[in-house]
């Protein structure tokens, strides 16, 4: 059964299962959950708790097996904890894990945790996965950045705080949310210094900005989002963030002339006549990157994508230190121009 991290409170409230799959990258939203299910289990008497990482491929599987099929002297229930953080636990791994999800049903003395990192398609197909979909699992997605300032918010509101109504309400939030995106960790870290430093009630801008520290992490994955959306003031904080966290040109180049060769090829296929859903799916763009090239393609020409091609073509010469006549000589400049030039195309039309 699959389980929203939203409705983990409520279904706990109902009474415990005796097994528990968390899966995802976030890994303060992962702690929670995993304490809130330990609360909850220390509250129903499980008073002894065993963890187990699965490290390398002679791990022993009987191990675990052997301690969620048996209990201590010392314990009436027990907590078993299972962390992969390959994800992959192997070929004997495989039937272990469903050994284990056997075990669990009806043994209501063993709460069995498992925790893996964020999971691609095929692993959530596997067998032993599906096995563990019988218990409770839960999916944990990062919190994106135009979710941010409403969980900003939220988490706010439960130290009985929040920031001033209106315009300088949502100037706070977009500023906080600016200084600590991709860095979910360290956002929960500068909540709850507000708590220290503030009394409960209504925070203002110039409190928040003198009180949270610039903790942003940027990966150029989401550059790439940021960069079709066409938010150009973001492209260029996250560009100068990478510039700063020792990123490779090579990978930010990688990352934006891979998009512009993804969106010829997929400009190329409509011309021939397909449909864009077909082309989409031809050239495997899925999820946030679908949505972001259903916008932005109708309103990209073909000039205009041989010129993003050219562009991309020598800025790559920068990067490897062949100076371009059209182009800065400094690797990371001449990347903020191909960044922006790709962005300018890709705003979205004022309504």
């Amino acid at each position: 059964m699959q389980l929203n991290p939203a409705q983990l409170s409520a279904h706990l409230n109902k009474g415990l299962k005796s097994l528990y799959t968390l899966h995802g990258d976030e890994p303060l939203l992962i702690q929670e959950a995993l304490d809130a299910i330990r609360t909850a289990a220390r509250a129903q008497g499980f008073t002894e708790r065993t963890s187990h990482t699965v490290s390398g491929a002679h791990f022993d599987w009987s191990e675990v097996l052997a301690a969620c099929g048996s209990l201590s002297l010392f314990a009436d229930k027990q907590i078993v904890e299972l962390r992969i953080p390959s994800g992959k636990p192997g070929k004997e791994g495989s039937t272990a894990m469903q050994q284990l999800v056997d075990q669990s049903r009806g043994n209501d003395a063993t709460l069995t945790l498992v925790i893996l990192p964020r999971l691609d398609k095929a692993t959530k197909a596997s067998a032993w996965f599906v096995a563990l979909e019988g218990g409770i699992t839960l999916e944990v997605s990062p919190v994106e950045r135009a979710a941010l300032p409403q969980w900003i918010a939220q988490r706010l509101a439960a130290q009985g705080q929040r920031v001033t109504a209106g315009e300088e309400g949502t100037r706070s939030l977009q500023f906080f949310a600016d200084r600590v995106e991709g860095n979910l960790l360290a956002a929960h870290q500068e909540i709850q210094k507000l708590a220290l430093l503030h009394p409960a009630g209504e925070l203002g801008f110039e409190q928040i900005e003198s009180a949270v520290l610039n903790v942003a992490r940027y990966d150029v994955f989401k550059l790439s989002e940021a960069v079709l959306a066409g938010q150009l003031t973001r492209v260029q904080r996250m560009l100068d963030g990478l510039q700063a966290e020792g990123e490779a040109e090579v990978l930010v180049h990688y990352t934006l002339s891979e998009d512009i060769r993804a969106l010829k090829r997929v400009k190329d296929a409509i011309n021939r006549g397909s449909p864009l859903p077909m082309a989409l799916r031809e050239q495997r763009i899925w999820g946030n990157k679908e949505r972001l090239f259903e916008r932005v393609l109708p309103r990209l020409s073909d000039t205009m994508l041989a010129k993003l091609l050219r562009s991309a073509h020598q800025v790559d010469g920068v990067v490897k230190g062949i100076k371009s006549p059209d182009w800065p000589g400094d690797p990371w400049q001449a990347l903020h121009q191909l960044a922006l030039l790709m962005s300018r195309q890709c705003m979205p039309k004022p309504q």
